[in-house]
């Protein structure tokens, strides 16, 4: 009897019209690696969560755990795709092994600002060689993410001047195209994710770092680091918030509809909110101690000049192995001139 009643209940949810089976409750697990109140959560993240809850009246919900609570950085692709969580932070730098063309985004000096990082990487990673070759491929799908400003090397003692003072300094890094950046200009790259940094940066075990301003304040390592460059940029890093295939394919219509509407909202308005505090924060850290040193002229155009050949390098080296490189450089090359569109 209670067979029937299941299989009968079942054929009524099934011949229900769609509009009443998507007023049914949805949560979704939404899990990463940033501490509490880490600035890209309050920018990123949240506000869309809220979107897509609103745009929804109220049955779509999320229950988010931060600061590695489900596993670290670099296991939210796996956590992801296994569906431990329904949509993880995924960063391609930390999974460069299975995303390597999303880190054409992270070379250095293709842009000046997030926002035409951003753009630039959301139609490719939504629409273009990216989606095809990247997110696919890993049944993931990306929902918004950021593509942070220009990195630059943070130092605990001395203040880097010249490409000289580069030679030997041990940086952390995200691995992949910013361990080809440091290698260029002498320096030793340290790969590790960002939450490792403090503590290895605190011993000594390393000289400095290649890190965006704002989680330098976000991880607590403002109280560490002494100078900080400007004039170069040293690559960047994409902050991608993805959703599991399956579970994305499964959503009723009108949830992918505000969910999409909601993302196509939060791009513009996050990396613009990024730019805009980056200057906030760089006046915090200078009256925090911190000494922002801009590169002479020299340094800038020798540096420069030695990091032209680090796109091309990346692209021939993952072409040999039969990934799509040169495609993906040219066509961000194309969408950042283009303005992302």
């Amino acid at each position: 009897m209670k067979t029937k009643l299941v299989w009968a209940a079942a054929a009524f949810a099934l011949s229900l019209p769609v509009s009443t089976l998507q007023a049914q409750a949805l949560e979704l697990k939404v899990a990463d690696s940033f501490p509490a109140g880490h600035y890209l959560v309050r920018l990123l993240l949240k506000p869309w969560m809220d979107d897509v809850t609103k745009r929804t009246n109220g049955a779509v919900t999320f229950t988010y755990y931060p600061n590695q609570q489900i596993g670290k950085a670099a296991d939210m692709l796996r956590l992801t795709q296994s569906g431990v969580v329904d949509i993880g932070y995924i960063g391609p730098s930390y999974v460069s092994d299975k995303m390597p063309l999303s880190e054409v985004a992270q070379l250095p000096g293709a842009f000046e600002t997030s926002c035409q990082g951003t753009m630039a990487y959301w139609k490719a990673a939504r629409e273009g060689v990216l989606a095809k070759q990247e997110y696919a491929p890993n049944k993931i799908k990306l929902l918004f993410e950021v593509v942070l400003p220009p990195y630059q090397v943070w130092t605990a003692k001395a203040k880097v001047d010249t490409t000289k003072d580069m030679q030997g300094l041990k940086l952390r890094t995200t691995g992949g195209a910013q361990d080809l950046t440091l290698r260029a200009l002498g320096a030793v790259p340290v790969r590790m994710a960002a939450p490792d940094a403090y503590e290895s940066l605190s011993r000594g075990t390393m000289d400095g770092l290649l890190f965006p301003m704002e989680s330098v304040v976000a991880y607590g390592l403002d109280k560490l680091v002494k100078h900080a460059t400007e004039g170069v940029s040293f690559g960047s890093f994409i902050v991608a918030y993805s959703i599991n295939q399956s579970v994305w394919d499964k959503l009723p219509d009108d949830v992918k509809k505000a969910m999409n509407e909601a993302s196509e909202a939060i791009e513009p308005t996050a990396c613009a909110q990024v730019d805009k505090e980056t200057e906030t924060t760089k006046k915090n850290l200078q009256d925090g101690g911190v000494s922002f040193d801009p590169l002479p002229e020299a340094t800038r155009t020798e540096m420069k000049d030695k990091l032209k050949g680090v796109g091309k390098e990346w692209a021939s080296g993952l072409d040999s192995r039969g990934k799509q490189a040169s495609a993906a450089l040219k066509e961000f090359e194309d969408l950042l001139a283009a303005g992302g569109k």
